[in-house]
């Protein structure tokens, strides 16, 4: 089967979910091509997100309460940049009980395509496969369409656009950048895959 191995899209430390060690489809769908995605969350230097309180559990939260939101992401690989979008909102996070009436507008969300899920995104094109780059934050993409980049360049910034209850970032690989209807390409990271629930600590 094809795939790809990426190097870590950031530095610092991130906590994986939605791992397709664990399970495939890693993220309970094989919609637009998701079923080895991967999700990272930044955390802070003792391996948590955002302090959880009664507010967070009875209403959604601002962004920058998260402990990543706004660090760099970077480039996993070799390659040139396919396409970019960055003018949707960051919008709140979503714990606690915000996060059930959120999941219920997910369906319109995937109604209107992979674009729609994955907010603000960067695409590039390596060893003829698409790597996809998504929830980064409003306005912070800093390539463009045919600009090569190389491992490590900065892309953009975590964000929480698209379908996200908390800043992260999504990545995906697919066999062609029409993801509505690619298929999935299996992704190794640094030639190993991490599983849910693990702590990275990433150097540059």
């Amino acid at each position: 089967m094809t795939s790809i191995d990426l190097r870590y899209p950031f530095v610092g430390r991130w906590l994986v979910q939605n791992s397709p060690a664990d399970r495939v489809p890693s993220h309970g769908t094989a919609l637009f091509a998701s079923s080895y995605a991967i999700d990272f969350v930044p955390v802070d230097a003792r391996g948590r997100t955002a302090s959880i309180t009664v507010g967070t559990l009875m209403r959604p939260e601002p962004p920058e309460r998260f402990p990543g939101f706004g660090r760099n992401v970077l480039a996993p690989v070799h390659g040139v940049v396919l396409r970019t979008h960055d003018a949707e909102p960051d919008h709140r996070a979503y714990r606690g009980l915000p996060s059930i009436g959120y999941a219920l507008t997910q369906r319109r969300r995937a109604r209107a395509g992979w674009a729609a899920l994955a907010g603000n995104h960067v695409l590039i094109e390596s060893e003829g496969m698409v790597v996809a780059l998504c929830h980064l934050q409003q306005g912070s993409v800093t390539v463009r369409p045919a600009q090569r980049v190389h491992v490590g360049d900065v892309l953009g910034r975590c964000g929480n656009s698209g379908n996200s209850t908390e800043p992260h970032v999504h990545v995906q690989a697919v066999d062609n950048p029409d993801i509505d209807h690619a298929n999935a390409v299996r992704v190794t990271f640094d030639g190993s895959l991490p599983h849910n629930g693990e702590v990275l600590t990433v150097t540059a």
